[in-house]
């Protein structure tokens, strides 16, 4: 049988690297890969649709599905995935101490559909109790000027949302033209060592596991997406596919338990790594519906009702029916 042939776009990450080089193959699919970085391949994507199965943010996914005309699913494997307690990042002299002092402050992100942001202002509501509307938010470039949103958005009608084309988050916040910024990468400001800028959170690694402990959730920044019309034809490619991605993802994280063999030059990384396994179940990485279904279910709760989505989905409706893989307990 000839191999079908997909068009695939990705950043380089070392868990797609051994399916990206051929080292592992999808049975009956030839892959032709494309590296490129995030936002081009989310701002393409989006507008012109140009590959077979690509690398999406979460919270644009969110948007890009629920259209009427939607012409994408997601498969269970994940690009990344990071906790966001850290990503707040406040002006000291505003005076804010905690999540609930943001009551009536401004706030920035660099889109609305930005997934770290998502996240944590479903938080804000559900654990801090900060609505939608209780806040001023800001969009603009996270340290350059001029950055915009590539999904349209339906903002619900208490959301205040200004957005400043010739400034970037980082000269706001370090200028206290805005009092936080929930940023997935830390801004040029914190990074240089401005007096003024410090994370609301510097103990986020323990309020981080501790959310996971109770919550199981995750966050996922950015998740494998395909063409419906593939599936349609070809049904058995969202599993090949997954075996595959999984595959590449195990060996990547075999080469992290073992220093002899770690691409990643670090002291202690294997002792890290070790841990992390442990606390997250056995599987640091976990790809599979049943795994993250937690995480993707509220993040399309948080998303439909900030905006984003059109309708408020479950996760079923967005992924093959029958994607499952067995989960590590």
């Amino acid at each position: 049988m000839t191999p079908l042939r997909l068009s695939v776009a990705t950043t380089d990450y070392d868990h797609f690297r051994d399916f990206r080089l051929g080292e592992v193959r999808a049975a009956g699919i030839e892959t032709v890969w494309s590296l490129l970085g995030h936002h081009e391949i989310f701002a393409r994507s989006i507008a012109n649709g140009e590959w077979d199965v690509n690398e999406l943010s979460i919270a644009k996914f969110s948007a890009v599905v629920t259209r009427p005309d939607a012409t994408i699913l997601a498969l269970p494997v994940v690009c990344s995935r990071l906790f966001r307690f850290g990503s707040f990042y406040v002006n000291a002299r505003s005076g804010i101490r905690s999540a609930e002092d943001l009551r009536g402050r401004r706030v920035g992100s660099p889109e609305w559909a930005h997934s770290a942001a998502v996240y944590m202002r479903g938080w804000l509501g559900d654990e801090a109790g900060v609505g939608l509307g209780d806040v001023e938010w800001y969009q603009a470039g996270a340290n350059a000027p001029g950055r915009g949103e590539k999904v349209e958005l339906h903002l619900p009608e208490q959301v205040s949302l200004t957005r400043v084309p010739d400034r970037s988050l980082s000269d706001l916040l370090a200028d206290g033209e805005i009092d936080c910024a929930i940023i997935a990468r830390p801004p040029r400001c914190f990074i240089e060592g401005h007096p003024d800028v410090v994370r609301l959170y510097p103990d986020f690694e323990e309020r981080e596991a501790d959310y996971y402990r109770r919550t199981r959730i995750w966050p996922i920044m950015h998740l494998v997406t395909i063409r419906r019309s593939i599936l349609e034809e070809h049904p058995w490619v969202a599993g090949n596919l997954l075996d595959a991605f999984e595959e590449s993802k195990r060996r990547s994280v075999e080469r992290l338990l073992d220093p002899a063999v770690s691409r990643y030059p670090l002291p202690w990384l294997a002792a890290y790594a070790r841990r992390m396994t442990d606390l997250l179940g056995g599987d640091p990485f976990p790809f599979g519906l049943a795994a993250i279904r937690p995480t993707v279910e509220v993040l399309l709760r948080y998303s439909y009702e900030q905006g984003i989505a059109a309708k408020l989905v479950a996760p079923d409706d967005v992924f093959p029916a029958g994607i499952d893989v067995p989960v590590v307990i």
